[in-house]
């Protein structure tokens, strides 16, 4: 999905004619959680463990107001967050 978002926005800045540098993959955080199978304390110390990864993009664009307005309507599926830096 992650992917998906990132073709879209490239398609973006070919049709607007934004220069563009990217998507530059950045390394995979690993949350990793150990959990004890038995809630109660009894039998065996056995373990679940649980891992969430989260992978991020880096993009950077040039963009002007109508390349903006375009990202802004991109459909982002809900796993995934965007977050826009404007610098000046």
């Amino acid at each position: 999905m992650l992917d998906h978002v990132c073709e879209q926005v490239k398609s973006i800045a070919d049709r607007t004619g934004v220069n563009l540098s990217g998507p530059v993959p950045l390394p995979t955080k690993r949350l990793r959680v150990p959990t004890r199978k038995s809630p109660d304390g009894e039998g065996t110390a056995t373990w679940e463990h649980w891992e969430m990864r989260v992978h991020k993009r880096l993009i950077d664009l040039d963009a002007d107001e109508r390349a903006l307005r375009q990202l802004m309507r991109i459909q982002v599926p809900k796993d995934i967050n965007i977050e826009i830096v404007l610098e000046g």
